[in-house]
């Protein structure tokens, strides 16, 4: 018994010398392992990356962003479109040095001083209305200021001022040429002697306020009874304008025509300011 069992433990001896043997061979077959501290591994590793580590809050900004693909556009940039030319207005067209316009009549005025609705009258006939002078001077306002009516008595002598009887100025006898006849009559001072012309040759007569028969006159002031202020002057006369030449105005008064100095009328003209009456177009 104690012979088998000395024998089983130097079997187990040997046995346990054969391994450790093994072991140690492959021991020195296994390279031998550096024994770094783990910081200094991962410095190296982190040195020899090829993308180097950044910090959350600077990739954003210092990483530079990817530049923008340029693609060719199936729609064809539009050329440029040329400004529109400007079309020039045509210039005015020049009136004839001498003019007179034809087929006008004119007649004697029936009251001492209604030569503005005798002239009234004409006129609208001349533009294809039959007008009567009493129509015409019975329908006009009553007034003590000729820019609003007849002053006075139609019968009373010429020559007087307001408020003694004197006639009507301009705005009320185209009132009333509208108003009876729809005639695009229009009232206006300070007319120009080229406006005149321009009316005449295009065949239009201007009933135009004068002293007498073209005298020169003496403006004065009136002040009516509400305070309006107006310029009148003796002898305030009517005539219709129906031409002119290079040196004259041709008009008719009373049924007559004359022709004067454009010089001499426009001082005559000039003393009630260049007042009219013309067919407004």
């Amino acid at each position: 018994m104690r012979i088998k069992i000395s024998t089983i433990f130097g079997v187990v001896l040997l046995l346990s010398m054969v391994l450790t043997a093994c072991m140690g061979q492959a021991a020195a077959e296994t390279p031998a392992t550096t024994d770094e501290p783990q910081a200094t591994k991962q410095a190296a590793t982190e040195t020899n990356s090829a993308t180097p580590f950044l910090p959350a809050e600077q990739t954003a900004t210092s990483l530079p962003s990817p530049s923008p693909t340029l693609r060719p556009s199936s729609t064809p940039i539009p050329s440029t479109t040329p400004a529109p030319s400007l079309t020039p207005l045509p210039s005015p067209t020049p009136i004839p040095e001498e003019f007179h316009i034809q087929g006008i009549f004119g007649f004697r005025q029936t009251y001492a001083i209604s030569c503005e609705s005798r002239s009234a009258t004409d006129w609208a006939v001349f533009f294809g209305k039959e007008a009567y002078e009493a129509d015409i001077q019975f329908r006009l306002p009553n007034s003590d200021n000729p820019d609003e009516g007849f002053v006075g008595n139609f019968n009373d002598p010429w020559g007087q001022v307001p408020p003694y009887s004197y006639g009507v100025h301009a705005a009320p006898i185209a009132n009333v040429l509208n108003e009876l006849y729809n005639l695009p009559a229009r009232a206006e001072k300070n007319f120009t002697l080229e406006a005149v012309k321009q009316e005449l040759a295009s065949g239009q007569p201007v009933i135009a306020w004068v002293i007498g028969n073209m005298v020169a006159g003496f403006p004065a002031e009136y002040t009516d009874k509400a305070g309006k202020t107006t310029i009148v002057a003796a002898y305030e006369h009517t005539v219709i304008l129906t031409g002119y030449g290079l040196d004259h105005i041709r008009y008719i008064n009373n049924g007559r025509f004359f022709e004067i100095p454009t010089d001499i009328f426009l001082r005559s003209w000039g003393t009630l300011g260049n007042m009219v009456v013309y067919y407004e177009d």
